[in-house]
């Protein structure tokens, strides 16, 4: 279905192509993973397959790649339509309609589907991605993680015999993920259809796969199975960090079965000391939120909330897509005028700050992180604000070897997300706020992100992070609040309230349960500890 002959594809002023002599062969019917570090390449692959690269990117690309039999040199992407189905990691920017139903109808209008089939599909779709409730809603009102659904959902709808999906779970509550790989996995086994998805959070979807693409950071591409990709990725997800750290073979792929294998190191843990938890902070409160209420029009986002953050907290703020997180963190910021209640930042009420007082109090990392940008280059955007030395220090710390020349734009989503970090805590907030904060970034980059958010948190900075990724709320955070329908529904030490729930659990409080070790660190310590 999809071949690549010799492929080798390098963009204008590049030191080196980003990806080299790439030799692959995917049949159809196959669920196919990329992986691979921040930057490696895994886009690039990906817009190959449907002739964005080079025909939309630019760049020049030698050899051969071919999709049903047709030369994406000589195809552009508008002739591939029919076959390859492309989502990428802003799914926003891809919309072309209003609304839901609109957009799940759209391309198959396009491609002359009858109007009997075209309602089929949109109802088998909207069912399926749990996005019923949404069929008539504004696009332009739905978060980001519905929005990331409806983009699937509309090139599925389209009958694509292969779908090419860039970080489709990147977005997406772990229900929700579970949902789309779910449905993505029937379409694999039930319909033939071809599936290439890059995604860096590999606790979700490795055990779905058929086969794995390793690009390296030299460019070259690896074809393996996951067992065997698994054995030496310099990314992977936490289940087999945990098989490494203990030897356990073969090495488990999923949670169900690591479990199958932990009965001894749970009787060996058993009698170990119990991780310690963080301290409670104390002091006067920088984030003070009283019976807050928020609605878009007729809908109702945020429903009394109540929330208090101290100097030197790191919450984790959860919940399902559409709950209120990003919403509740635009009024933190000022963006939003409070339809009730207060909100006081630094002593403050954000909304009625000037932009210079509330950058002095308060700062956000929104879910697009190029929002922030406006210069033409990684220099220019590090040096526009006066903190140009610490913000290339910090942004070297979390992304390391970026050249300042590069446009901001042409990085990938997880560089500009490590150059917008960079930026705002540059500036030392004593409030910092992240939406979605590993979007883009693989395990290494995530590391190097909890170890400075840590370093923050000592400094007395707050940190309030939305997210559905639950390993990083269970690496970083003193405290997770989760919000269900606009209301805040668990609050407290991070242990409790995600081991609480098998939707927030992280893999290896799964495994492990009902023991209350949460990370592969933790893990580690103790069987040192134990040792020495």
């Amino acid at each position: 279905m999809i071949r690549f002959e010799s492929v080798t594809i390098t963009y204008p002023d590049a030191e080196r192509p980003v990806l080299r002599d790439v030799d692959l062969a995917i049949p159809e019917g196959e669920l196919v993973l990329v992986i691979g570090r921040t930057g490696a390449g895994k886009s690039t692959l990906l817009k190959a397959v449907n002739g964005l690269v080079p025909h939309f990117t630019g760049g020049t690309l030698t050899g051969r790649v071919s999709v049903d039999g047709r030369d994406t040199r000589t195809h552009p992407p508008r002739e591939l339509a029919d076959v390859v189905g492309y989502v990428g990691q802003d799914p926003l920017a891809g919309f072309v309609t209003d609304t839901v139903e609109e957009e799940l109808a759209y391309a198959m209008e396009s491609l002359g589907v009858s109007p009997a089939v075209m309602r089929r599909r949109v109802e088998d779709i909207l069912d399926s991605l749990g996005l019923t409730p949404f069929r008539d809603r504004s696009l332009a009102t739905l978060s980001a993680g519905q929005q990331q659904r409806v983009a699937i959902g509309s090139v599925m709808t389209a009958g694509a015999r292969v779908l090419v999906l860039d970080e489709p779970t990147s977005a997406l509550d772990p229900p929700a993920a579970e949902d789309v790989l779910a449905a993505l996995t029937r379409l694999v086994h039930d319909l033939g259809i071809t599936v290439v998805a890059a995604e860096h959070r590999l606790e979700r979807v490795i055990h779905y796969a058929d086969r794995v693409l390793q690009v390296g950071d030299d460019g070259r591409v690896r074809d393996s199975t996951p067992n065997v990709a698994m054995h030496d990725s310099p990314v992977a997800p936490p289940v087999v960090e945990l098989g490494r750290l203990v030897r356990w073979q073969p090495l488990p792929l999923s949670v169900r079965d690591a479990r199958r294998a932990a009965s001894t190191l749970r009787d060996q843990l058993s009698s170990m000391a119990r991780p310690g938890g963080t301290p409670t902070r104390t002091g006067e409160s920088v984030v003070s939120v009283r019976a807050l209420e928020a609605r878009y029009d007729d809908v109702v986002a945020l429903r009394r909330i109540d929330l208090d953050v101290r100097p030197g907290e790191i919450v984790a703020l959860m919940g399902r897509n559409g709950a209120g997180k990003s919403t509740l963190l635009a009024h933190l910021v000022g963006l939003n005028k409070p339809h009730a209640g207060q909100v006081r930042v630094a002593g403050h009420d954000p909304f009625r700050r000037s932009s210079a007082e509330l950058n002095r109090d308060v700062a956000l990392v929104p879910q697009e992180p190029a929002d922030l940008f406006y210069t033409d280059t990684v220099a220019g955007e590090i040096a526009a604000d006066g903190t140009g030395d610490r913000a290339r220090f910090l942004l070297d710390r979390l992304a390391p070897g970026i050249d300042g020349t590069t446009h901001p734009r042409d990085l990938s989503e997880g560089q500009r997300l490590a150059l917008a970090l960079a930026i705002v805590m540059a500036a030392e907030p004593p409030v910092l706020l992240l939406d979605e904060p590993t979007r883009g970034l693989d395990y290494p980059g995530k590391a190097r992100l909890v170890d400075l958010l840590r370093d923050l948190a000592t400094a007395g900075t707050a940190v309030i992070l939305a997210t559905h990724d639950v390993e990083l709320a269970a690496e970083v955070s003193n405290r997770t609040v989760v919000l269900a329908d606009g209301e805040v529904v668990a609050d407290g030490p991070t242990r409790d309230v995600v081991t609480a729930s098998p939707a927030f659990a992280p893999q290896i409080a799964k495994i492990l349960a009902p023991l209350p070790w949460l990370t592969v660190a933790q893990v580690r310590a103790s069987l040192a500890a134990s040792a020495s």
